[in-house]
């Protein structure tokens, strides 16, 4: 069991939950533009910061059905160091998750549509009400074009904690733009790496962003064998390792 840095408390640290964020990059620029949203003031984990959409896995995101799969190699990068009882169903519900809260904070949707005229498929369903609303628009879930890009855990001692994997994918991977989006992020907008310079952002935020430009030098994103910067505390020491198809359990 992890024990919180602060030694005078001896307090032990809070278990991180599974959550998942997506970093949706548009390349059609000379700069890249990433799609991000201010916080709530209000909120109690990281108020009033630049993000990207996210948030913690829900039950449902392990069983909605989806249009494309998450590519194996992705899935085996996401077994890599997973907490608890690791399985592809859990890596697969991950990848859910970044898609669900993507619609829900910023009305995009990335899928397939469930027929040629836009029609729900009955046949495709789902008890969560967000995803009740994708789905009502006509889309399944696709998540073949993700790529899993880093993973953070919040550090002990923190009112929330989050084992966080980012997803990402390109815009031309939105199929629509509903318009609808809860009131969790505000200002939502596409920013490229030097307007984020000026933006509230958490500093794991900032890290991954400067992660994501140098990813973005090797070639184009997509499912691939490129190794994951995994960020996180060993025995009170931060730590950047990195994951590969190669270390999955």
């Amino acid at each position: 069991m992890e024990i919180s840095s602060d030694a005078s408390k001896s307090v032990t640290a809070k278990k991180p939950r599974d959550a998942a964020t997506l970093i949706v990059v548009d390349t059609t620029e000379s700069e890249p533009r990433l799609l991000m949203g201010r916080r709530r003031q209000d909120l109690v984990f990281m108020p009033g910061k630049f993000v990207f959409p996210g948030g913690r896995v829900d039950q449902a995101d392990k069983v909605i059905p989806s249009a494309g799969e998450l590519a194996e190699v992705e899935c085996l990068k996401l077994l890599a160091d997973m907490k608890g009882h690791p399985s592809p169903q859990r890596a697969r519900a991950l990848a859910m998750t970044a898609i669900r809260e993507t619609f829900e904070e910023t009305g995009l949707i990335i899928g397939t549509p469930t027929d040629p005229g836009g029609v729900p498929n009955p046949d495709v369903a789902s008890d969560h009400p967000q995803w009740q609303q994708f789905l009502a628009h006509g889309f399944q879930p696709d998540l073949s074009s993700l790529s899993f890009f880093a993973r953070a855990i919040t550090p002990p001692g923190r009112p929330r904690r989050f084992d966080t994997r980012f997803f990402c994918v390109t815009a031309d991977a939105i199929s629509r733009e509903t318009g609808a989006m809860d009131d969790e992020l505000s200002e939502v907008g596409w920013y490229t790496p030097t307007d984020t310079i000026e933006l509230e952002l958490p500093p794991i935020t900032r890290v991954v962003i400067e992660d994501l430009v140098d990813r973005l030098k090797s070639g184009p994103i997509g499912p691939s064998d490129c190794s994951v910067p995994y960020y996180h505390q060993k025995h009170g020491n931060f730590r950047r390792d990195l994951l590969t198809p190669d270390n999955a359990s």
